[in-house]
């Protein structure tokens, strides 16, 4: 157990620069808190002991903003870096050396029983505010960029970006379909439906006349 906390004051260290000392990291990370109090939590879901291990679950909740039910299942590592809005659902699963930021919710889309929630491999990124819904598994050294709502499995040594996310690189070189997601030059549907509705006034107008 030592060892465990001492790797993980380790890796906040190494992945957040603005992390002045160990003992900063123990005492005032929210992240670490979590992930501690998860441990705790983990072990009595895993005895059957549902009401002990949602109630570590809830107390950790309240103190961190970060939510993490006591069901998922966490590897070594895990750097959350700021965490506040983190989501993780029940059967979700996270390997070695992943980090997340704050806003993410690795969740269930209400249609699946069972396994609902992601399978996240290990090294991966997973940006502020990204989605990741449903029981798939995203591969090995990824990447998710912030706000990205992915809803289908994403392979090893990708990044995927978007509103629902595509694979725009895999490792490290571009895909095929990458020029055709741009977040910026988006179409506004308000002002698509309103020029709609003028072509239509306009039409009816010269009908009249």
């Amino acid at each position: 157990m030592f060892n465990d906390l001492r790797e993980s004051i380790e890796a906040y260290m190494a992945r957040d620069p603005a992390a002045r000392s160990p003992f900063e990291v123990f005492m005032l990370y929210p992240g670490l808190k979590a992930t501690r109090s998860h441990k705790k939590a983990h072990w009595f879901y895993e005895h059957k002991m549902f009401y002990i291990a949602r109630l570590i679950s809830q107390h950790s909740r309240r103190r961190t903003g970060i939510e993490i039910h006591p069901g998922a299942k966490i590897g070594k590592r895990l750097v959350i870096d700021h965490g506040m809005g983190i989501v993780i659902g029940e059967t979700a699963e996270i390997g070695d050396d992943c980090l997340i930021y704050h806003g993410v919710t690795l969740g269930g889309t209400g249609k699946d029983t069972g396994k609902r929630h992601p399978t996240i491999g290990n090294n991966v990124l997973i940006s502020t505010g990204a989605k990741v819904l449903g029981p798939f598994k995203v591969g090995d050294n990824s990447r998710i960029a912030a706000n990205a709502v992915v809803l289908s499995e994403v392979p090893a040594d990708s990044t995927a970006v978007g509103i629902p996310a595509k694979i725009v690189r895999i490792a490290g070189k571009k895909v095929n379909y990458a020029a055709e997601v741009d977040q910026i030059h988006v179409s506004d549907p308000l002002a698509e439906e309103l020029a709609d509705i003028k072509k239509q006034l306009e039409e009816l107008k010269e009908k009249s006349e």
